[in-house]
């Protein structure tokens, strides 16, 4: 008996369309292993950012130290202009008086010059030697009053100018002040004298006073 035999009944379309399972995962799901190639690619750029990298550090170091140093001398800049702004003002003040009391001092002190001066003219001037007996209370009262109104600029002057009495200035005075001692080696004998008995007299007191209580006990025996 004949059969009706088809041969796609037993043909499974859905597997001879659809790839296996085991090749779809191997190609399409899994990553491909980097090459030496590229891993010597990627590391030579990771190098080359480093170095760019530190290229750049430097660079803002360098800056850095540039703008710390404009730092400092802005503040060296300030602080300098402060304290000569302040010293050369305090000076100026100082010196400006010193100036004027120099002035005064120099004017004053060419005024008593022409007063000493004309006082000494006048002193000069006196000659006894031509008084005549007629005119001899008038020459003499004149000379009298002469003498004294030089006594009267000797004394205004002495009062203004402590260099007419022999006093030292206040220079001089520190300058003696701190001039030091004469030493040993030039003191005359009879300084050295009396340093030697003012430094040696207790000793000599003391061995004149047991010399005198070994003298009393001898002569009690």
């Amino acid at each position: 008996m004949a059969s009706n035999y088809d041969p796609t009944d037993f043909v499974d379309d859905d597997f001879q369309t659809r790839p296996s399972t085991h090749s779809a995962t191997g190609t399409a799901g899994g990553q491909r292993a980097p090459t030496r190639e590229e891993v010597d690619s990627r590391v030579g750029d990771a190098q080359q950012k480093l170095a760019e990298l530190k290229r750049q550090q430097e660079e803002l170091e360098r800056e850095r130290a540039s703008l710390e140093e404009v730092r400092r001398r802005q503040m060296e800049f300030q602080t300098g202009r402060q304290e000569m702004v302040h010293n050369l003002t305090r000076g100026l003040g100082l010196l400006e008086e010193a100036e004027f009391t120099a002035r005064r001092d120099a004017e004053q002190m060419a005024k008593t010059l022409g007063d000493f001066r004309d006082a000494l003219s006048k002193v000069e001037a006196v000659h006894e030697e031509t008084w005549t007996k007629d005119t001899f209370n008038v020459e003499l009262t004149r000379a009298l009053t002469a003498i004294e109104n030089a006594r009267m600029e000797w004394n205004t002057a002495r009062l203004k100018f402590p260099v007419l009495t022999g006093q030292k200035t206040e220079a001089a005075e520190a300058g003696s002040a701190a001039a030091p001692k004469l030493p040993l080696q030039q003191l005359g004998f009879g300084e050295l004298c009396k340093l030697g008995l003012a430094l040696t007299w207790p000793l000599t007191l003391v061995a004149f006073i047991a010399l005198a209580a070994f003298l009393v006990a001898l002569f009690r025996r």
